[in-house]
């Protein structure tokens, strides 16, 4: 009887601690769902929080790197969030840190927010979006028709832009000409060659406002003018397709500013630019003429491995 007695008391106390256990895990559990904080709301008193390195535009498989600045700001971990619409949002798993490395989608609105030890918001960012662009299409590749070209303002390449003749240079866009070289039909040097023709250019960077004005910077020395729409050109080349110049005449500005600037940058309509080719002289009809030489500019924000990148797609 002792021995009953004694065994029922030691199945109670593991019947007690299993439960206590239990408790615990659902606890436990409870805890979790609250840390990663699934239903997130925007907090009106939250300090405003940055995020950089989002590119203009990514390709089909990109990975987009994001980091938010932490400066000025205190907390203890972050969480990222994702939408379709920025009304829903959803917990990226698993990141934790002012850094995020995804799949770029398009049509994805990301944003950052950092928790204190209370898991109340601190900080949080406004949503960037991701977009998608492969360049595909028969457009991009130059074949269109006349009634699709339409007048483009300038602001459509208004910012701040570098030329990519220093990268050809220093080695950095080899492996673009090795991979144009795998189904072209010149080596990797003739197409290293090829394009230092084409990006030659003393005019290492380029500001250009949504009122025409452009700032040509060549080393330490800057000289600059203001320009006009005066229309677009479409040219014909030799391997059957098309492209479209869009001309800019200077109405003012300093004696080396020349008169005529022409945008070519595979586009036929209003749209913004992510990079482009730029002829210039004073003579309009010569430059129409010049397919050799095509300086070539990308967001001066962009580092040289997204130049690479963008230019491994084309």
């Amino acid at each position: 009887m002792k021995t009953i007695l004694k065994g029922l008391g030691l199945l109670s106390v593991l019947i007690f601690l299993a439960a206590c256990k239990n408790d615990e895990a659902l606890q436990a559990d409870k805890e979790e769902e609250t840390h990663q904080h699934t239903a997130h709301e925007t907090s009106e008193h939250a300090d405003k929080a940055v995020i950089e390195g989002a590119a203009d535009h990514y390709h089909t498989g990109d990975m987009a790197e994001l980091t938010v600045n932490e400066e000025g700001l205190a907390g203890e971990h972050w969480h990222w969030y994702t939408s379709d619409d920025e009304e829903n949002w959803k917990v990226i798993e698993g990141e934790e840190k002012n850094t995020l490395i995804t799949e770029a989608k398009d049509g994805q609105y990301i944003k950052a927010v950092l928790y204190d030890e209370n898991h109340e918001a601190a900080a949080e960012s406004e949503p960037v979006k991701i977009t998608i662009d492969d360049h595909t299409g028969d457009i991009y590749e130059g074949y269109f028709e006349n009634g699709q070209v339409e007048d483009r303002n300038i602001s459509d390449w208004a910012g701040e832009w570098q030329s990519v003749y220093h990268y050809l240079e220093s080695g950095v866009l080899d492996e673009v000409f090795e991979h144009k070289a795998e189904s072209g039909d010149m080596s990797a040097e003739e197409y290293k060659e090829y394009y230092r023709e084409g990006y030659m250019t003393e005019v290492s960077e380029l500001e250009i406002t949504d009122h025409g004005e452009l700032i040509f910077h060549e080393g330490d020395n800057s000289y600059s003018g203001k320009y006009i729409y005066d229309g677009y050109e479409i040219l014909e080349y030799e391997a059957g397709n098309r492209g479209v110049r869009y001309i800019f005449k200077q109405s003012s500005g300093d004696d080396k500013a020349p008169e005529y600037i022409q945008f070519s940058d595979h586009m036929i309509a209003p749209e913004k630019s992510g990079h482009f080719h730029l002829y210039w002289g004073d003579d309009r009809n010569s430059l129409l003429e010049e397919v050799t030489h095509w300086p070539t500019y990308y967001p001066a924000k962009q580092s040289e491995s997204e130049i690479k990148q963008d230019m491994l797609k084309h």
